[in-house]
Order: structure tokens, then sequence, then C-alpha cells
């Protein structure tokens, strides 16, 4: 559920009163996976939820068993209930940052006996802890406290799931704190090589402080100090802090330090220079860029950029002019016929279509059935039947049961398509193709039971 939903049904639950709400609570407590405990919890003093609270550490820290991967979404959960019960059941900022320091301090007892090659154990520690983390730091009046606290738990980030404290810093110290934070960090990081585990930390560390300063001088010093040998996702960094912190002509520099043969992510090169000239208000500049990104791409999007550049009167030139290059290529592409149906050419997408339905691929089903849709409803059959065709034939050659409901679809869809086509070209005609079909599959009884046959 997302924010604004949930904001909502918080609203609305508000209204119903003690009475229903606590029956409510009850009822689901009973019926939902730790949802006892989780209610309890609202009913323990501040001193039973801090002894419940470290009565569960000390018992993830005693277990020896492996948590293997298929065991890993359970424990998880258990994690996010013991961090839920501890939101409900301590309310003192300083008592719930001293036992949030508690469970990061179970990382490596948790990490070292699991399979956590999903994430999701890792996920807990990066976001439920560090929300609550950010939750009783914001509340916490004494910020020296607090700073004391998260240089502890980053000094000892063994397992990278501490980051995230510090990329949260600007929520819940003041700048004073803030930039002491990052002098202690640049202290730190002086001491460390620059190439080890323990000193990228710390220049990480002042990067995400630099950032949520909004000071890219500080940003681009630790990232040379660090390393002074330039790169273009070093440059696009530097560029990207100081394009946020409205300086387009320092962003500027700093990509024209990226050689021009350096390829690396030229997409997003284009992206950001884009962004810059758009600032600068360089409208030709913004047409240069945006013709590579749209003749790499040809799409919605990268239409829209360039004809912030060139103007809305340019639309209908420059997709006219697409249309030759796209029938004329040598290879298909589902960017290309997508463009083509986006733009409303669906004579041109459904000959684009067939003249390259050698190369249709079945299996990439989430670019081929937006296709036939669009084709369907814009009365392009001919087009649709074909991209129809490549799916069933796809499902069928995997000859997986479980897809065979898809399959069953897309059969009925060709059945109620076909006697609208007047002249099917060089494809053979519906009959012909159903039965070549039940020649290649008849032996897949399932399929055909389900279709009816």
């Amino acid at each position: 559920m997302d924010i604004i939903k949930n904001d909502e049904l918080r609203e609305k639950l508000s209204k119903l009163g003690a009475t229903r709400l606590a029956n409510a609570l009850a009822y689901l407590s009973l019926r939902t996976e730790g949802g006892t405990e989780y209610v309890e919890a609202l009913l323990l003093t501040p001193e039973e939820g801090t002894k419940r609270f470290k009565s569960k550490l000390a018992g993830l820290k005693r277990r020896r068993k492996y948590i293997d991967w298929r065991a890993v979404p359970d424990f998880a959960r258990e994690l996010e209930l013991i961090l839920a019960t501890l939101h409900e059941g301590v309310n003192d900022p300083k008592t719930g940052l001293e036992l949030v320091q508690e469970f990061f301090a179970c990382d490596g007892a948790i990490f070292e006996r699991s399979d956590d090659s999903s994430g999701l154990i890792g996920d807990v520690f990066r976001y439920d802890a560090v929300n609550l983390f950010v939750t009783y730091a914001v509340g916490c009046t004494d910020k020296s406290f607090v700073c004391d606290l998260l240089l502890r738990l980053y000094e000892h980030d063994d397992y990278g799931v501490r980051t995230e404290l510090v990329a949260k810093v600007s929520e819940f110290l003041p700048e004073k704190e803030m930039r002491a934070l990052a002098s202690e960090f640049w202290e730190r990081a002086k001491g460390e090589p620059p190439d080890s585990y323990e000193g990228g930390k710390w220049w990480i560390g002042v990067e995400l402080l630099a950032r949520q300063l909004g000071d890219p001088g500080l940003f681009e010093k630790a990232k040379l100090t660090a390393n002074p040998e330039l790169s273009s996702p070093k440059c696009m960094e530097i560029a990207e802090v100081y394009l946020e912190n409205d300086d387009p002509e320092m962003a500027l520099f700093w990509m024209e330090r990226i050689s021009p043969a350096d390829l690396f992510r030229a997409d997003a090169q284009d992206q950001l220079l884009y962004s810059i000239h758009e600032r600068l208000g360089n409208r030709e500049k913004m047409a240069e860029t945006a013709w590579r990104l749209f003749r790499n791409c040809r799409s919605r999007s990268t239409l829209d950029m360039l004809l912030q550049a060139l103007g809305e009167s340019e639309r209908e030139r420059v997709i006219e002019e697409q249309v030759e290059p796209i029938m004329g290529s040598a290879t298909l592409s589902y960017d290309d016929a997508a463009f083509l149906v986006d733009m409303g050419r669906l004579d041109d997408a459904s000959e684009y279509l067939f003249r390259y339905r050698d190369q249709l691929d079945g299996n990439l089903y989430q670019f081929l059935l937006p296709l036939a849709k669009a084709l369907e409803e814009g009365g392009r059959f001919l087009g649709a039947i074909l991209v129809y065709r490549s799916l069933l034939e796809s499902i069928l050659g995997r000859a997986q049961s479980r897809y065979y409901h898809h399959g069953v679809r897309y059969l009925k869809k060709l059945d109620a398509l076909s006697p609208a086509i007047d002249d099917w070209r060089d494809l053979p005609s519906h009959e012909d193709y159903k039965e070549s079909l039940l020649e290649a599959h008849g032996r897949k009884r399932s399929f055909w039971s389900k279709y009816g046959l």
C-alpha cells in the first residue's frame, strides 16, 4: 500500500471509535501471524517493551541453526515484527535509539548464519531498522548523543547495511552537526588506505553528507581526494551534484571533462547534458543532445525532449522523417514498432511487423502483447494476427502446461480476428495455420482440451 492510501486509511480508521477498533485489533491479532505479539506490544509499559525487545535479541544471538534461502522470507518477517513491536512498546527517543543500535549490533550473528542472496534480511536493516532509527532520532533533542551513536554504528558497518543511516542524516540532524560529522568522517578517511573497505566507507560517508548539505564543493573535494583519477562516472556524479545545487556552469565544466570517445552510459551522459543545457537555456545544444537520444531510442519521451528544444510545431515533420529509416532498417526493433504505434502510425506499424515477421520472438511477450492489443483496437488485424501467432507458438514450443491458458486465449483471438482478413498476402490462412498447429502440437492434449477440442 502506498503512503497516500495508507494515510487515507488511517484517517478513516480514526473515525471508527475506540471500541470498534479494539474489537477489530483483537480479531486480527488472533488470525494474523505475529498479530497477537504486535497488539500485546501496544499494552506494554516502556520498561516491559525494553525487556521484551532485549529478550528477543538475546534469542536471535543464541540461535545456531543455519537459515537457508527457503527460510529467509519467514525470518525476515520475524525481524520486521521485532522492530515493529519495539516501535509500539518504547516511546523514549534515547532508549529507542540505544535499542535500535543493539539490533544493528546483531547483524554479524544474523548474516553469518543466513543465505541472504535474496536481500530480504539486508532490507530489514536498510529500511525497517533505519526508518525506526530516524523516527527516534527526530524526536531526540540531544543531537550530540545522536551523532555519537551514528558514528559508532557506521564505524562498525562490516556488512554494508548501515550506509542508509548516513544517507538520511538530514532528516534528523541540523547543519552544524552534519558538518561536524562530515569533518569527523574526513579525518577517519584520511587515516585509512583509500582503496580499502574502511577508507572507501568513510569517503562515501563524506559524499553522502556533502550531498545532503547541498555542498558540491565538498562533494567534489571528497571524490578527488579519495581518488584523483578522473572517469566518466566520477565526472557525471560531480556534475549531478552541481546541477542539483543550481550551478549548471560547473556541471557543464565537469561533463566537458569526459572524453567524447568515452561512451560509458552514453544515454545517461546525454540525459544529464540535456538537463544542464536546459537549465542554461541553450536550446541549440538541447536539440543536439536530444537528437542523439532520440535516434538511439525513438520513444514518446525522447520525442518530447526533442520537441521541447525544437518546438511543438515540428512534431509531424519529425515523426514523418522517422518512418523511412525505421522501415528500411536491417533488423526488427521493438522500440521502433512501439514508437510507430504510439505516434498513431498503425498502418506503418502493421507493415513494419509484417516485413520483419520472421524476427518476431514470442518469448518477449512484454513487448509484443501491447503491440498486438493496440493493432487489434486500431483495426489493423493482420498485424495483430502476426503478433498473436508468435505469442501462441512460443507457448506451444515451450510445452509448459501452466502457460497453456494464455495460448488458448491467443488462439481464440485468432479465431475471432481471422474472418476480417480478405487478403492474407503470403501468410497461411487461419484454417491452414490451425491445421499446421495440430500437426506440430497435436499431442499436447492438455492445451487442446482447454481450447475445447
